[in-house]
This record gives C-alpha cells, sequence and structure tokens, in this order.
C-alpha cells in the first residue's frame, strides 16, 4: 500500500479516530470493522491467504511495506510540525525509558497480571484430555467451546493491557497533561472487560467441570481481586469513553 492510498484511508470519515487503541483486537466479534482503519487497511493488504500466513515470506513482506510506509507518513507529518524524529531519542531518553520498563514489569498488578497467564496455562495443561470428553457433550446449552475459547484469547491480552496502563499512569503523573483523556484509563477499562468476560467464562467452566470446582474457584477468586486492585488504581477507568464503544450519558451532565 503506498503513501497516497495510506493519506486517503486516514481521511476517510467513515472512520473512527482511535477505535483501535480501545478495542480487545478480537475482530470477529466486532461490530465495528466497518468503521476502524486499521481493520480495512489489513483486510485490503492481506486479502491473499498466502499474506494472512504468519509462517509466509509474503506476509513479513507486505508488513514491512506497510510500515515503512508508515513510518515515512510520521516523519513527514512530524516535519510540519517541525519534529524531527531522529534527534529524540538521546542517552538519557532511552536509560529513563529502561528504568520506566522497569517500574513496569515490577508493579503489582503487572506481576499478578503475568501469574494469571501461568495459571490458566498450568490449569489448561493439566486437564487437556478432560476437555476433550466434556466438549463433546456440551454441544447443547451453555458452550464450553466458547468459554474456553474467550479465556484463551484474554490469557494474555489482559496482562498486556494492565502493563500498558501502569505505564501510561507512571508517564501520565511525571508529564501532568489533562489536555486529552487518560490513555491509562482506557487501557485499564478494556483490561477490566477482558476480566469480566473471563470471570464470566471461568463460571461456565465450572459449570462443567465440577470435579475441579475449588480450583476453578480459586482462579475466579484470582481475578475477581485482580479487577478490585485495577478498578482501586485506575479509579476512572470505568468511565472512561471509548471511541465507538461507548455512549456519553449526557442525562448525567
Amino acid at each position: 500500500m503506498n503513501r497516497d492510498r495510506l493519506k486517503k484511508l486516514a481521511a476517510d470519515k467513515r472512520f473512527i479516530a482511535g477505535i483501535y487503541n480501545y478495542c480487545d483486537r478480537w475482530c470477529e466479534r466486532c461490530p465495528q470493522t466497518s468503521r476502524c482503519l486499521n481493520f480495512s487497511i489489513s483486510e485490503e493488504e492481506f486479502a491473499d491467504p498466502e499474506a494472512r500466513d504468519i509462517r509466509n515470506e509474503a506476509f513479513w513482506k507486505k508488513l514491512s511495506g506497510i510500515l515503512g510506509e508508515t513510518l515515512e507518513l510520521l516523519r513527514e507529518s512530524a516535519k510540519e510540525w517541525g519534529v524531527e524524529l531522529e534527534t529524540l531519542d538521546t542517552m538519557e531518553d532511552i536509560e529513563n525509558l529502561k528504568a520506566r520498563d522497569e517500574v513496569v514489569e515490577n508493579h503489582l498488578l503487572s506481576r499478578a497480571a503475568k501469574s494469571y497467564i501461568k495459571r490458566v496455562e498450568d490449569w489448561f495443561k493439566e486437564r487437556e484430555t478432560l476437555f476433550f470428553e466434556i466438549a463433546a457433550a456440551a454441544r447443547e446449552g451453555v458452550s464450553l467451546e466458547e468459554a474456553i475459547e474467550v479465556i484463551r484469547w484474554y490469557q494474555y491480552f489482559i496482562c498486556a493491557k494492565i502493563m500498558r496502563a501502569v505505564r501510561g499512569k507512571t508517564e501520565e503523573e511525571e508529564e501532568r497533561c489533562d489536555e486529552f483523556p487518560s490513555d491509562s484509563d482506557g487501557s485499564a477499562k478494556i483490561g477490566l472487560i477482558a476480566i469480566d468476560r473471563s470471570i464470566a467464562a471461568w463460571a461456565v467452566i465450572q459449570h462443567y467441570a465440577t470435579d475441579c470446582d475449588m480450583e476453578v474457584i480459586n482462579v475466579i477468586a484470582f481475578l475477581d481481586g485482580l479487577r478490585q486492585a485495577v478498578e482501586e488504581t485506575f479509579p476512572n477507568a470505568r468511565s472512561f469513553i471509548r471511541p465507538g464503544f461507548d455512549e456519553i450519558d449526557y442525562s448525567t451532565k
């Protein structure tokens, strides 16, 4: 995709600015794909099955081309604003970024979210055979397969969004900029939504896997504790308005 095409797409009024910043990346289930620039570019550029396969060279060539064009557009825009991107990162900046990375990695919420990743992985490994058997018997009623899909989708996503929220909060406190909506609150909100959906999915697991009831309850309790900790750390997260997904309640204004 060349720069002219990228510019044309970026200027298209049907796309909601920033809608992809606070979504759950589950495009197959998203009702807003027609209004998402990222999705439109992906569909246009990766229509060829070979270009969608990460094991195929065509995928990486296509992705590299898109990133290259996007970087050039970013440089052009930066120059229009009088900013030289190449001069932004000094050694002091790099050291500060490394220090921030350490703070984010060691934050209580980050460590708890990482712990959840391992809990899920261990739990499913121990019961792989069990779920093949149960899934066959769960074709009717509440879908066990659906619950497993939800848990697996958000297993790593929760940690990624919580760590982004922690990083954003650290940077916002240092810069003290109230001009724009808080990115950390937006990231925390989609992280909380992922936790909510995961807890609901684990409740379905509990319905079927009665032989490991207490272990499922422990996972749910852990997630609920993580949810409360995120809500306490980001008290405004739930009220954050995500472009394209949330509506402003004017009755409270």
